[in-house]
């Protein structure tokens, strides 16, 4: 099945309705525009979290990267014992996780099972994100970021068009690992706008905002739509990762309405195929 046909059908399972190409106007449509034809080489090294290492870095500085403790081809390949007591590891083309706090209890082999099974794992075909289709599939090893006060990382995520970044979304999560998610405008004021679980927290303003902000400018100037992700522990920022279809280009917004303002903003590019 062709890109084309596998979105519109997804698009109808997910949305309740037919996905206009032709005249795309909401945020979810021009997202699913985007995926087909605006395909830009180097969205696939900057959706690669570790080739995006480097981009990043070059354009904004290295003190900005979560360190890079090895990379592999193979989780057979992996030596636990030249690893720190905790870690976090992560194929560099997909979402999955594996957070290691005790090496001490971690079970090795069943690591490198789960690991070698994502790397099997074409995450392209999922929702057809193109990008995830030309990464060189690697394993990476990263620090275990943590507060030495306790307080949970937060995860923010800055929305940006064309270089204008609009709003931002910050992550929680729950006891069971699941995500919650608050929005708020560039200058802290809490939005009437959901995807899902909210938090239900006003979390205060923080001391990096405008930082972020500049960074994620930088980061996404001629780039019809980027979300830049970012983490803040012990008074340190991190660029985590850059993404181009939040939820694959199927968010769901409450109210709905939201759906047709983030299309307002997005300004869809000429056709651009490889």
């Amino acid at each position: 099945m062709s890109d084309r046909q596998f979105i519109k059908k997804l698009y109808k399972s997910k949305k309740g309705r037919k996905i206009n190409l032709r005249n795309p106007k909401t945020f979810s449509e021009k997202q699913n525009w985007l995926k087909l034809y605006d395909r830009r080489p180097e969205y696939a090294i900057m959706s690669d979290k570790y080739r995006a290492k480097k981009y990043i870095a070059e354009r904004i500085g290295e003190k900005y990267i979560v360190p890079l403790i090895g990379v592999w081809d193979n989780a057979d390949d992996i030596d636990f014992s030249l690893l720190p007591e905790q870690f976090v590891l992560k194929c560099n083309h997909n979402s999955d996780v594996i957070i290691c706090t005790d090496k001490s209890k971690l079970n090795e082999k069943e690591t490198k099972e789960k690991l070698n099974s994502q790397l099997k794992d074409d995450y392209y075909l999922h929702k057809r994100e193109w990008p995830y289709k030309d990464i060189p599939r690697k394993i990476i090893c990263e620090p275990y970021l943590k507060n030495s006060n306790g307080e949970q990382i937060l995860d923010y995520n800055i929305f940006c068009f064309n270089g204008v970044p609009k709003f931002i979304k910050v992550g929680t999560k729950n006891d069971d690992g699941s995500l919650r998610k608050d929005f708020y405008d560039l200058e802290w004021n809490y939005l009437d706008l959901s995807t899902g679980d909210k938090a239900g927290n006003i979390f205060p303003k923080p001391e990096c905002l405008g930082e972020m902000i500049d960074i994620a400018k930088k980061l996404s100037k001629d780039i019809p739509h980027l979300r830049v992700d970012f983490l803040y522990c012990e008074n340190k920022l991190y660029s985590g990762e850059l993404t181009f279809f939040s939820a694959g280009g199927f968010m769901k917004f409450q109210p709905e309405e939201w759906d047709e303002i983030m299309g307002s903003w997005l300004e869809l590019p000429k056709k651009r195929r490889r």
